[in-house]
This record gives structure tokens, sequence and C-alpha cells, in this order.
């Protein structure tokens, strides 16, 4: 059960070189360069915020307007996170076939470091809702729990990533669902709204999605000023912990193959 966390330390100045590397190489040559880490969230919430509250017209008696982009922007950012880690970590295996073939690289480090690279935007995103919070006088002692929130999400997402980045090498439809996965996580996320707005009668299928927990920790913490309620803080370890050993577990079985199938 330990075996992932040491892993971790032990190649931890590893994943940190390859990770900042990454980092260079995604905006090298872009036009914008690392601006697009501002940019991306900015343009997603400007679109998203606008939907909902000009097109659909929906208010909140808890909130004004301007509370209730701060809202949206509480669901959306890791919300982005995550799917920005689906698009990258899916086909990080398959894209790097020259280190699985390489027999002294540790290739479970692969997804790890595709992960943290995608988290580059959700870090900028928090910092940025951080001091709009600030200012709109919503920032509380609660915020704090976003750091445990974040890890828990990272061990969920990179458990994750490990199992389907080693499938996706035998099955290529994994790869090609990414957006149509992340279309409907977009719809079924309560980004833009919280569990007290879906009726009753469907609530109980938000339980099943464990983005629902991620975003609805953040949300309650950061905007409501509360600690999350009921169990939601409870299942997100489940799902970190749960996740992260078990999707180790499905890559040390299969990395002993991947090098011959990429």
């Amino acid at each position: 059960m330990i075996a992932p966390f040491e892993l971790l330390f032990r190649y931890r100045k590893l994943i940190w070189q390859t990770t900042i590397n990454d980092i260079k190489a995604k905006f090298a040559g872009s036009m914008f360069g690392k601006l697009w880490l501002l940019l991306y969230p900015m343009l997603m919430l400007s679109a998203y915020a606008g939907v909902y509250i000009y097109i659909f017209k929906v208010r909140f008696d808890l909130f004004n307007s301007n509370e209730y982009v701060l809202l949206i922007f509480c669901g959306l950012i890791p919300f982005l996170g995550f799917c920005e880690a689906l698009g990258t970590g899916i086909p990080s295996v398959t894209a790097n076939s020259n280190l699985i073939k390489n027999t002294l690289f540790p290739i479970d480090i692969i997804p790890i470091k595709s992960v943290l690279v995608s988290q580059c935007t959700q870090v900028v995103g928090m910092i940025i809702l951080l001091i709009a919070l600030a200012v709109f006088d919503r920032l509380t002692i609660w915020a704090l729990l976003i750091i445990p929130i974040w890890l828990l999400q990272l061990m969920f997402t990179i458990g994750l990533i490990w199992i389907l980045s080693s499938l996706n090498v035998f099955f290529k439809d994994i790869q090609n669902m990414i957006a149509i996965l992340t279309l409907f996580l977009m719809m079924v996320s309560p980004i833009a709204y919280t569990v007290e707005m879906v009726p009753k009668n469907l609530q109980p299928f938000l339980a099943g999605n464990p983005l629902f927990y991620i975003i609805t920790a953040y949300q309650e913490s950061l905007m409501l000023g509360k600690y999350p309620h009921g169990n939601t803080m409870v299942v997100l370890a489940i799902l970190g912990f749960v996740f992260f050993i078990i999707g180790y577990w499905f890559f040390s079985k299969l990395k002993k193959i991947l090098a011959d199938n990429v």
C-alpha cells in the first residue's frame, strides 16, 4: 500500500525536473507563451458565466452576480485541471514510447508528470480565485482546506491516469473518447449550480460522479466558507487513496508488456 508513496519519494527530483522541462516545452514557440495559464481559465470562465447569467438568467438568493461568477470559478478551475489531466495523461504512455522502451527509466512516473503539468492552469486559476475572494470579502479560514482537497484530487487523478494510460496502449479508442467524456462531465458536474438546486429525486445520481465531491469541496470551503457538507471529504479521501493505490498496482502489472505494444 505504501509502494506508490515510496515511488514519489524515490524519484521526487526526477519527477520535478521532467515536469519543469515539459512545462517549458508546452509553451515553447507559442505567441502568448505562459500567458495562456491566465488566458485559458479566464476565457472559459467568461464563456461559462455569460451563458448562465445572460442566457439562462440563473439567479441565486444567496449571491449577487459577481459572487455567482466566483461560485462558477470555484467549480470550473478544478474541472479544467481534471479535464486537462485526461487530455495529456491518457496518451502519455504512447506519446513517450522512447522512454517506455528505455529499461533504465522509471516509466511509472510518466503519467505522474503528465498530470502535474496539467495542474499549471489550476494552480494559477486558484491564485486568481483566492485574490478575487479576498477582494469581495468572501475569503475565510476554511480556504485552507484547498490544500488537502487538491492533494486528494491529485491522488485520484494520478491513479485514474495510471489505469487509463496503460489501457490506452491496447485500446486506442480510450484516447479518442476524451472529448466526448469531457463534454459529458461538464454537463453532469455541479460547476454552475449547487446540490440544493438539483431536484431531490436526481441528487442520488450526482453521487456517482467523482467530480461532484471534488467540485463541491472547493465550492463550499471557498465560496460558502464552511466545511464541506456531510461525508464529502470522507468520500474524497477514499477516492484519492483507493485510486492512487489501485492505479499504481494496475500500472505495475501492465508495465512489463507496455514496451512491446507502444
